[in-house]
């Protein structure tokens, strides 16, 4: 049955996991991460679905583990933060290489370097942007809630599976360690041998022997083979973008001024939008549930309608880019951020708000200047 329960967001994850079915989970500890192999540890889901639990030797070991289980069709997964993420990247990259499903969790910290072990939104470069070496692309969910960090575990292999290719779930520091109520999803079987084989044995490494050898590689050293599989990865990205890109818009159907923010500055910013509309001003919010991929379509047709555009991020100043990129100048685009394991304030956001696009006197000119122009 579906349980409700007052949970850290990392242990809500790690819970889901072990309800939806998932085969094995190979980690190692990092803050503000700890808590999701704690909590596999401790819960002993091998007793409970025979999950595979495994405290690797390094973050390089859990990657490969990972790559490994996936190649037999297993669900699987790993999580780290930060620093850990950029340790597994090679491997990530060869995930994505060998086209094998398989889900990661980064629940960010402050960087770069060793950082702070506070919440950010530092590493969104690193996960929309491929992050490992060559040419490949990671579907980025961002959740917003501890409610999401569980509902996100299904929908992330449901994906991984789908178009055969790894999915990373970007969380962060403040999201991982904070509580709130979760409803938990009733209790998955995990899939058997035979039906794991009969589902997956086209492509994965089953163990039969009635047929020709599924061979498990990222690697061609025949130029034209490996220019065909770059080619088929940019035909699943592209199918990515048109089936299953998320997003939310929240009171923007009147809005003249949009803030974009996601996971845990989109929190934040929906109570600056409350402060905003009791000022009467009117303030909506496009939150990106993907990151890759990425809303651009709902960003191009909503910069009809606003003034200005704020992007709101834990970090120097990264998903911005995209927001740009994405409205091609048609209003200007600020940015507000902090760093160093800060985390802004609603009051904060609003005053930016008014500072960087209302009262920007620059900005405030910017249509007439087009109409001008046009």
């Amino acid at each position: 049955m579906s349980e409700l329960k007052l949970m850290k967001g990392n242990e809500a994850l790690a819970e889901a996991a072990i309800r939806a079915g998932v085969d094995a989970y190979f980690g190692y500890p990092i803050t503000p991460q700890s808590e999701v192999i704690e909590y596999l540890m401790t819960e002993r889901p091998e007793e409970r679905t025979g999950m595979v639990v495994l405290q690797a030797e390094s973050e390089i070991a859990a990657i490969n583990m990972v790559y490994g289980a996936a190649s037999t069709g297993k669900m699987v997964m790993t999580s780290s933060s930060s620093p850990g993420i950029s340790l597994k990247l090679e491997g990530i990259s060869y995930l994505a290489g060998a086209e094998l499903p398989a889900v990661i969790v980064n629940v960010v910290r402050g960087g770069p370097g060793l950082g702070t072990i506070q919440p950010s939104q530092a590493d969104y470069f690193q996960s929309v942007k491929g992050g490992g070496h060559g040419d490949y692309k990671l579907y980025v969910l961002a959740p917003a809630s501890v409610q999401e960090m569980a509902d996100f575990i299904e929908d992330a292999f449901d994906i991984a599976f789908k178009y055969r290719a790894p999915v990373l779930i970007l969380s962060d520091g403040l999201i991982g360690q904070m509580m709130e109520k979760v409803v938990l999803k009733d209790q998955k079987e995990r899939m058997t041998d035979e039906e794991l084989i009969e589902k997956y044995d086209s492509w994965a490494a089953t163990g039969k022997t009635n047929r020709k050898r599924n061979i498990i590689t990222s690697l061609d050293l025949e130029s034209e083979k490996m220019e065909k599989r770059v080619h088929r990865l940019m035909a699943k990205y592209e199918r990515m973008e048109k089936e299953d890109m998320r997003y939310e818009k929240i009171a923007c159907d009147d809005a003249e001024y949009l803030i974009v923010a996601y996971g845990s500055s989109a929190r934040i910013s929906q109570k600056a939008i409350e402060l905003a509309r009791a000022k009467g001003i009117k303030v909506g919010l496009l939150r990106p549930i993907t990151l890759f991929p990425y809303p651009k379509q709902p960003l191009f047709e909503l910069a009809d309608q606003v003034k200005g555009i704020l992007s709101v991020e834990l970090n120097a100043g990264q998903m911005v880019e995209d927001v740009k990129l994405a409205v091609e100048h048609k209003v200007p685009v600020e940015h507000f951020g902090r760093t160093g394991g800060i985390i802004h304030t609603p009051e904060e956001v609003l005053e930016a708000l008014e500072q960087k696009i209302i009262n920007n006197e620059r900005i405030g000119h910017y249509k007439t200047r087009e109409s001008s122009i046009l």
